[in-house]
C-alpha cells in the first residue's frame, strides 16, 4: 500500500482545504519544494500535487512552484499532478517538465473525447480523478454534482486505457473522519485497473483498514491534512502499511 503525501498549491503556497472550499485554506508551508523534500525524507515513494488555482481557472497557475518541486525531487520518485489540465499541449508540457502522471478530473467527465485522446497520446501516464458524493460524480471543484454513477464512469475510463483512478469521497475530504472504505472497495472490485483512495484519512487506523482490503485492487492512499497537522506520522504509517502488505 502506497501512501502518497498531498501537496496542494494555492498562490504558490502549500495549503489544505476543507471539502474543496478555496476560502477555507490553511497554509502549511510557503516553500513547497522544501515540503516535497521533507516527505521524501519521511519515506514517500510518490507525491501528489494539486494546482488548486488551476483547478478553478481551467489552466495551470502554480507552474513556478511545481517546477521548483520537480527540480528538488529530480528522478528520485514519481510525481503526479492534477488541477486545470484541459488539453493535450498542457499534458505534454507537464510530462516534459518531469511529471510522471497527469490527473484529469472535471475534463474527463465533461469532455470524454479529450480523455480518450490523452490516453492514446500518452499511454501509461494518465490518471483520472473521480470525486463523488453518495455514488454520484462531482465536477468543477466539487461545486456541481452530476447524474453520473461513479462505477459506470470508472468502467468507461478503464476501457479508454487510464492508468488508475483516484477516488475521493468529497463529503470526507479534509475532515479527518475516516475513508469511505465501502465505496472505495465497491469501485475497486468493479474495475481491473488500480484505485487510489483519497479523502478523510485521519489516523493509522484508516491505513490498517485500507491495507485489509488492498487485495481488492486498492493501490494506494493519498493523505493530506492528517500528516500536516501531526495526527498521522507519515514514516510510521508507511512502515506499518509495508508490514501489513508483507513488504
Amino acid at each position: 500500500m502506497l501512501l502518497i503525501p498531498a501537496i496542494d498549491l494555492k498562490d504558490g503556497h502549500c495549503v489544505r482545504l476543507k471539502q474543496g472550499d478555496m476560502d477555507d485554506a490553511t497554509v502549511f508551508s510557503e516553500e513547497p519544494a522544501a515540503m516535497a523534500r521533507h516527505w521524501i525524507e519521511q519515506g514517500a515513494r510518490r507525491l501528489h500535487l494539486v494546482d488548486l488555482n488551476g483547478a478553478f481557472a481551467g489552466k495551470p497557475k502554480n507552474e513556478a512552484a511545481i517546477k521548483a518541486i520537480l527540480q528538488e525531487v529530480g528522478n528520485e520518485i514519481p510525481v503526479q499532478l492534477g488541477g486545470g489540465i484541459r488539453d493535450l499541449d498542457t499534458i505534454e508540457r507537464c510530462l516534459d517538465d518531469g511529471i510522471s502522471y497527469v490527473i484529469i478530473g472535471t475534463a474527463a467527465v465533461k469532455n470524454p473525447g479529450f480523455l480518450h485522446d490523452a490516453c492514446g497520446a500518452f499511454p501509461g501516464h494518465i490518471i483520472v480523478g473521480l470525486d463523488a458524493k453518495d455514488g454520484k460524480v462531482a465536477v468543477d471543484g466539487w461545486s456541481k454534482l452530476t447524474g453520473h454513477d461513479v462505477i459506470d464512469l470508472g468502467k468507461k475510463f478503464e476501457d479508454y486505457g487510464v492508468e488508475s483512478i483516484i477516488y475521493t469521497d468529497i463529503g470526507r475530504d479534509g475532515m479527518l473522519n475516516g475513508v469511505n472504505i465501502e465505496a472505495t472497495v465497491k469501485l475497486a472490485q468493479a474495475l481491473r485497473i488500480p484505485v487510489i483512495a483519497s479523502g478523510g484519512i485521519g489516523s493509522i487506523d484508516d491505513i490498517t483498514k485500507l491495507c485489509a482490503v488492498e487485495a481488492e485492487g486498492i493501490e494506494g492512499a493519498i493523505t493530506g491534512r492528517a500528516i500536516y497537522e501531526g495526527k498521522l506520522d507519515f514514516a510510521k504509517a508507511q512502515a506499518e502499511a509495508d508490514k501489513l502488505s508483507g513488504k
